[in-house]
């Protein structure tokens, strides 16, 4: 019997040291850090901003020269090229000036090899499209600030979820232990008479009620740590171990900013339609480049004999081209009106959302007040059953209905007390400057 004692204890000892080893202590700046810096739609957002700049390198090309070689073999009989190739490769003599070899001059190959250097000078199209990829550099950066307020707050309300959980597993040990004392008074009057065994029964449902709703609860704190665990970047498995649920100071008197990123990034958009509409008026003006060439002809594979160079300027004019830039500019006109109503939109929006959390702030606010003081309420009623209940005075039922109010009173004033701060923390999301 102590041979398979011992091997209980040790086992009961391995396995409490595997869930310690798996709970971590977390802070909620901790948390917000890792989700800033780990998280994968932050991640994602960081990645839109770097193509964003990817694509602006792109527009160098308007001024940086463009350097092209290639190598061509060609074959002929055809009287044109074939008299054509031998210009090129320098090779003509008194003999090819023959009527019959001008007109048949059987096979002729030409071996070319070719630089062709372009050069930008004048575009101005292209230059307003530069400007407004450099714009979307920073709609991008603004669309990733606010992905990050937002992961800030979805971390920040899963932490609190954790403190609730946290605490209703707390009120229901505590339930719990009141429970099993009381089953264990309760029996003992059984068994001495004093009470009939349905009033046992119902406590020991009590308690098995207790049992379920406790393994529920600690169910809730994996997988609120498992929520965390996927906001900051990590593996899920972890069991977070965070403070106390405490309410947090009433924030002063706040507007909406007009500055908030998300606003700001469809500000700049709106900015950025007037950058390519500008562009496309440009389009219709003369644009104007710069060439040249060198080559190389020689009737041998891999042989460069003759040489020649041409350069020159172009300047090219598109004076109507179907009226596709004036409509290309209504449609870049409406895309902008559809912005700057989206941004309307969007304000009105975060203005009803702003005043509708600030009613609930009062409600929950008021709601904390109530709760607080029915909690003291219920265990002064509990404590006043308990001394009549050992007396005899009070019946079971009476207890259970006692108990059952104190619990739930409790988890309404921490639930009230998670609403608060969840609250806060959203009023904080909805007037974040930039």
């Amino acid at each position: 019997m102590n041979f398979q004692r011992t091997v209980l204890m040790f086992v009961i000892m391995l396995c409490a040291k595997g869930l310690w080893a798996q709970t971590q202590p977390l802070k909620l700046n901790d948390a917000l850090s890792a989700a800033q810096n780990n998280n994968k739609q932050v991640i994602l957002a960081g990645n839109d901003e770097q193509i964003a700049q990817a694509k602006y390198k792109q527009t160098d090309a308007i001024f940086l020269p463009q350097l092209g070689v290639s190598y061509t073999a060609l074959t002929t009989n055809n009287p044109l090229n074939a008299f054509g190739f031998k210009l090129q490769q320098q090779s003509i003599t008194q003999n090819d000036f023959n009527p019959p070899l001008l007109n048949h001059p059987g096979n002729t190959s030409d071996f070319s090899a070719q630089a062709m250097l372009q050069q930008p000078i004048f575009n101005p199209d292209l230059l307003y499209q530069r400007k407004a990829a450099k714009m979307q550099i920073a709609i991008s950066g603004l669309q990733k600030q606010r992905t990050k307020d937002a992961i800030a707050l979805q971390t920040e309300t899963e932490f609190m979820q954790l403190q609730l959980a946290y605490e209703v597993v707390k009120v229901l040990e505590e339930a719990l232990h009141t429970a099993k004392a009381m089953y264990k008074f309760t029996n003992d009057r059984y068994n001495q008479g004093y009470i009939q065994k349905s009033d046992l029964l119902n406590v020991e449902v009590r308690v098995k009620s207790i049992e379920m709703q406790l393994t529920s609860a600690k169910s809730a704190i994996q997988n609120h740590s498992d929520n965390l665990s996927l906001l900051m970047g990590k593996p899920t498995g972890a069991v977070y171990a965070v403070d106390s649920l405490q309410a947090m100071p009433l924030p002063a008197d706040v507007s909406l900013p007009d500055n908030r990123s998300d606003f700001e990034s469809l500000r700049k958009a709106s900015w950025a339609y007037d950058l390519m509409i500008k562009s496309t008026k440009m389009s219709a003006l003369p644009k104007l480049n710069g060439f040249a060439g060198y080559q190389l002809n020689d009737a041998d594979a891999l042989g460069f004999h003759s040489g020649s160079y041409l350069a020159g300027l172009q300047l090219t004019w598109n004076i109507f081209q179907g009226n596709k830039v004036r409509s290309t500019v209504n449609e870049q006109k409406l895309q902008q009106e559809k912005i700057k109503t989206q941004l309307s939109r969007m304000k009105d929006k975060s203005q009803s959302e702003l005043n509708a959390a600030r009613r609930n702030l009062s409600d929950v606010a008021y709601q904390i007040a109530q709760t607080e003081a029915a909690v003291l309420q219920a265990q002064e009623a509990l404590d006043i059953l308990q001394n009549r209940y050992k007396q005899g005075l009070a019946g079971v039922t009476d207890m259970l209905l006692a108990q059952t109010q104190l619990s739930q009173q409790k988890l309404a004033y921490q639930q009230a007390v998670m609403m608060q701060n969840r609250t806060i923390a959203y009023i904080k999301f909805l007037t974040t400057r930039n």
